[in-house]
């Protein structure tokens, strides 16, 4: 059982990803060095971490990263609610159906950086528009993987709730939420990313502060390594939300992970 455990953690681990990330750093490094690549825009990476050591040492990126996460934080859980609630109300209710689904599909295909220009007319420069964004970036995918995973769900779970006399709102909590989780994360896990993107991009194009424009700030000033420390710290937020994100969904549905090896051996 324990030599099992470790075998499948080993399995897991990336081992060949990471090595191909220190290969490609590796590589950045080189290529300065043996003076391959002369170019004030493109330092060395020991130049970069040490960019990327003094920011977090001395507080700069801290606050920086700290502000964007906060942002993306609010609109990120603020467009999940209300994707999951409109997404059960599509998919449950036809009247809601009808009314609703024409309008997401529509707005659906519109990127998010077409509507910041407008969107600064009517929330202004603060952070009412970053977070509003950012929800409008994550509602989607949540929305749309909760109607795939509420109208997905097998008849019968509904007919044995009937039967049973659960009532509406127990069955929904009982039956068809736990039913289309695994829809549901998946949207979730989606728009964790795509919030942090839009986070960053709405900070470059009406930001006064966070990691978008850091970056802008960072180029302009013709700071190299401190605009790629930013990128790097920014990348590795990222990989450890999902990681986190990932953790998390394994724990809240080890049933359908088991369900699924089952099927597998089967």
């Amino acid at each position: 059982m324990f030599k099992r455990t470790v075998t499948d953690a080993m399995a897991e681990f990336p081992i060949t990803g990471i090595l191909l990330v220190l290969l490609m750093l590796a590589a950045w490094e080189v290529s300065v060095r043996s003076g391959l690549v002369r170019s004030t825009n493109w330092p060395a990476f020991s130049a970069v971490t040490a960019a990327l050591w003094n920011g977090m040492l001395h507080g700069e990126l801290l606050p920086v990263i700290g502000s964007s996460l906060w942002r993306m934080l609010r609109g990120y859980l603020l467009g999940s609610a209300i994707g999951i609630t409109v997404g059960l109300a599509i998919a449950l209710v036809r009247p809601v159906r009808l009314t609703l689904e024409p309008a997401v599909e529509l707005l659906r295909p519109v990127p998010i950086t077409a509507v910041i220009p407008p969107l600064i007319f009517l929330l202004g420069l603060g952070d009412s528009l970053k977070v509003f964004c950012v929800a409008l970036a994550a509602f989607f995918p949540v929305a749309l993987n909760t109607i795939s995973g509420v109208t997905g769900i097998e008849p019968i779970y509904g007919q044995v709730a009937r039967t049973f006399g659960i009532p509406r709102f127990a069955a929904l909590r009982r039956v068809i939420l736990p039913a289309s989780l695994p829809f549901i994360l998946a949207g979730l896990r989606t728009s964790l990313g795509l919030a942090l993107v839009v986070t960053v991009i709405a900070e470059m194009i009406a930001g006064q502060d966070g990691v978008g424009y850091y970056l802008l700030s960072m180029e302009y000033a013709v700071r190299a390594p401190e605009m790629y420390a930013a990128i790097i710290l920014l990348a590795l937020v990222a990989y450890a939300l999902n990681r986190g994100f990932v953790w998390w969904e394994s724990r809240l549905i080890h049933w359908a992970r088991t369900r699924e090896a089952a099927g597998g051996r089967a």
